[in-house]
């Protein structure tokens, strides 16, 4: 079946995630959350220091590891207006597909905005880096290009499972109580929009099981975060990795094993032709060696 084909019978699928979404989402406001007594000027050419930072209390820090994930993970949000174009591109500006694309844009949007004034107002990462950052990621426009809207739909599954994670954990290391309810608030959010395109994929594999096998093992052979083209990435990403906040173990044990093999079933799956078997062999295989280099990754970690 062609790939039109599934999305026009999942449209109705996608109405109706469109209306659980809209029903649980929780109106929120960036403005409220954000500590604005902590903010005053900076002053102009003046050089930022960690010791800036100004959590609230006397004595509050936060590790580099944490500072990185934050400067990622804002970056990472940043690049919106390429993953709209990208949605946009392939299920169109129409129906369902577009009403969720819009309403998905908004709802991210306000991750930057809460999160970068949050930032901003507590010094907690140099302005002056972070901005000459943006510049560059924007002006690149570097963001994952997936083959199709199935494979689309798989991969940013997996996506914004992973940010809500990122997100969470961060959040989590965090010693300000604000920037840890900033970071849960945004995970929330990204959560839904998981549930979201979980469920639409699990729509396209009922309909097409074999396109459906055939666009997730492509989602997952080629995954990686949307933030590769911030300025040092790897090294800010392999501190993440060593903090725990997100790492390869991470990815195959609450992403690939609870999504891929659990939710989407695809070891279950029948009736599929021999690329679509081929290709649910490979899935398999990456997962498992995805396991393995995982876990010693994490035991050299420990062992450093």
């Amino acid at each position: 079946m062609e790939v039109a084909q599934i999305l026009a019978e999942i449209e109705p699928v996608a109405g109706r995630l469109m209306e659980r979404h809209m029903g649980v989402a929780k109106e929120w406001f960036p403005h409220e959350m954000v500590p604005y007594d902590r903010g005053k000027n900076f002053e102009s050419g003046a050089q930022w220091s960690p010791s800036d930072a100004d959590f609230g209390d006397a004595g509050i820090e936060i590790d580099e590891p944490v500072r990185d994930a934050l400067f990622l993970n804002l970056l990472t949000e940043d690049n919106l207006p390429y993953y709209f174009r990208d949605i946009d591109r392939l299920f169109g500006s129409d129906s369902a597909y577009g009403e969720w694309a819009r309403n998905w844009t908004a709802e991210e949007g306000r991750h930057s905005i809460v999160m970068r004034d949050y930032m901003t107002v507590s010094r907690a990462v140099d302005p002056v880096a972070l901005e000459r950052a943006r510049m560059i990621q924007v002006r690149g426009g570097q963001v994952p290009d997936p083959g199709d809207a199935i494979e689309a739909l798989a991969y940013v599954s997996m996506q914004e499972l992973a940010t809500r994670i990122s997100h969470r954990n961060t959040g989590k290391l965090m010693k300000d109580e604000i920037g840890t309810a900033i970071m849960s608030r945004v995970g929330n959010d990204e959560n839904l929009h998981y549930l979201f395109y979980r469920d639409l994929t699990t729509a396209a594999i009922e309909v097409d099981p074999s396109t459906a096998v055939i666009a997730i093992e492509r989602a997952v052979r080629n995954f990686e975060m949307p933030g590769t083209g911030i300025p040092d990435y790897e090294r800010m990403a392999r501190e993440v990795a060593r903090a725990g906040i997100y790492d390869l173990l991470i990815h195959h044990d609450q992403i690939l094993e609870p999504v891929v093999m659990r939710h989407w079933k695809v070891t279950e799956l029948t009736g599929l032709t021999a690329e679509a078997e081929q290709a649910r062999e490979a899935l398999i295989k990456r997962i498992e060696r995805t396991a393995k280099v995982g876990k010693r990754l994490a035991a050299e970690r420990i062992d450093a």
